[in-house]
């Protein structure tokens, strides 16, 4: 299991924490006590209107589907156990509200790519803080441009008293029933200055974006406020809960998988493939790609967010039974390999490339071979990934957790870890909902650190086999040398990726003569 401090601080025995989580496909309420032992647990789907690189969801329909799901897992809770919940949500999810909450605009989701001529404009205005926040240029995709987006195109953007929100901010505004602070977390793609905890005011004037528009923000981990009553009755929250400041989907999946020492790394397999590792300074990408928030006391929190991940089975596999093809698919092994972009919104991480689409490279037969080649495309991603990363200065060497709704396919986790050629754990209770259980027990005074040391399961390690590694090396690099090809892939990221291939080469073919 990745390292844990040596001792852990106590926590309420008889306590009960919740994590509330807003993905791409569900809202989602965990009951988990002291040990870590989820105790309860309900979900709600959720739906999204996409077209192009347009992506939108109703926020009303985010409350709705989290108070029913609070209801669900709360009905066999002792209510005088529970002591604090947090929030975690897509990361760059914004709209905008009227000065009593209520949504003006539809939710512009976390890969909505409508606004890349305002992601030009904040790019201009703001470039010296972007570079000294280490991620230098704002994505089409982040909040700020997408803000931008908003105030030109939306008429309801000019009327008095409106607000910009989070997604997570509209549901905490209704569960204490009047606005609360922001995240520093989720404020990060907005252009928050996290290293002097302040809004860049003198750029977002030249951007013309309204100061009484922006809420307030705090670190994660603050105290916001308490449940209302009106809220008590919606969600089945205890009147009274503690209502506590939490961080981005990433981030929250990062700490329920208690990946917090430096050099630790958690890829969250989702919708789409999220990375977040541990570092002991602040990492800064020239490629505009990786971009880092705060972490547990001095630390930083590097990571990406790509636009590739398992939503892609989705869409190419509609309605079929995933288990079974996963069975077939570990018979047929094929070499073919696809690039499983989710949408035709391009690119994000671990490179930037608005014109990106799907390829298959190779000829699968027949849907068990062409799932295979979806599933090895995602490990591609991920060791393209590391390799950016290792690039670029970040700390790479730590332990690796696998979490999301794609680490639960345990053929799929250990191909990733092949490819990878690096051990991997999937831990018992590690995602989203559940780190933010993590984060409302560490706000009475216990370190985040000591908290996750208390309430993270150690799971499952899983070991690659270092004779598959060498067969699908050769895969990997044929799919960077296509990126390459392309036009979507920097030559020398390529080149580093060939270069570090060629490094543990030798060392697992000493581990093959070892076998």
């Amino acid at each position: 299991m990745p390292d844990q401090p040596p001792q852990a601080a106590a926590l309420p025995p008889d306590a009960v924490w919740l994590g509330l989580d807003l993905g791409t496909q569900s809202a989602r309420c965990v009951a988990v006590d002291s040990t870590g032992r989820v105790l309860a647990a309900a979900s709600r789907p959720l739906t999204s209107r996409r077209e192009g690189v347009r992506h939108e969801q109703d926020p009303e329909q985010w409350w709705d589907a989290l108070a029913d799901a609070c209801r669900a897992a709360l009905s066999g809770i002792d209510a005088d156990r529970v002591r604090g919940l947090a929030i975690d949500g897509t990361s760059g999810t914004i709209l905008l509200a009227d000065a009593s909450g209520s949504p003006l605009t539809p939710g512009l989701m976390y890969d909505d790519g409508r606004a890349a001529g305002q992601a030009a404009r904040a790019n201009e205005a703001g470039a010296a803080v972007w570079h000294e926040l280490g991620y230098r240029s704002m994505q089409p995709s982040w909040a700020l441009p997408k803000l931008l987006w908003l105030l030109e195109h939306e008429p309801a953007a000019s009327g008095t008293g409106v607000r910009l929100l989070h997604q997570p901010d509209l549901i905490t505004w209704r569960l204490a029933g009047h606005q609360v602070a922001s995240d520093a977390s989720h404020a990060l793609k907005t252009g928050y200055h996290l290293t002097e905890e302040r809004w860049p005011e003198p750029e977002l004037a030249e951007l013309a974006v309204p100061p009484s528009l922006l809420p307030d923000v705090v670190r994660p981990g603050s105290l916001l406020g308490t449940v209302c009553a009106a809220a008590a009755a919606a969600t089945g929250i205890p009147e009274g809960t503690a209502i506590v400041a939490g961080m981005t989907d990433g981030c929250a999946a990062q700490i329920g998988a208690g990946a917090l020492t430096p050099g630790a790394w958690n890829s969250v397999l989702g919708t789409t493939l999220v990375f977040k590792g541990t570092s002991p300074h602040l990492v800064r990408d020239p490629g505009g790609v990786v971009y880092c928030h705060r972490g547990p006391g001095d630390t930083w929190l590097p990571g990406g967010a790509s636009s590739s991940g398992a939503g892609a089975l989705a869409r190419e596999f509609p309605g079929a039974d995933l288990d079974r093809l996963t069975d077939l698919a570990r018979e047929s092994a094929t070499d073919a390999v696809a690039y499983p972009l989710v949408s035709t919104g391009g690119e994000r991480f671990p490179f930037r490339a608005p014109d990106a689409r799907p390829f298959v490279l190779g000829d699968p037969a027949g849907d068990a071979e062409r799932f295979h080649a979806y599933l090895l495309g995602v490990a591609c991603v991920e060791r393209l990934c590391f390799d950016y990363l290792d690039l670029i200065g970040a700390p790479v060497d730590g332990p690796l957790t696998l979490t999301g709704g794609g680490a639960r396919n345990r053929y799929w986790s250990g191909l990733r870890a092949d490819v990878l050629g690096r051990p991997v754990w999937v831990p018992e209770q590690a995602e989203g909902a559940v780190g933010m259980a993590v984060l409302a027990a560490a706000s009475g005074g216990v370190g985040v650190r000591d908290a996750a040391a208390a309430m993270v399961g150690t799971g499952e390690e899983i070991f690659p086999d270092p004779v598959r590694t060498a067969r699908w090396t050769p895969v990997y690099l044929a799919f960077v040398d296509e990126l390459a090809a392309r036009g979507w892939l920097d030559g020398a990221v390529a080149a580093h990726a060939r270069e570090r291939a060629r490094r543990t080469s030798g060392t697992h073919a000493r581990e093959r003569e070892e076998q």
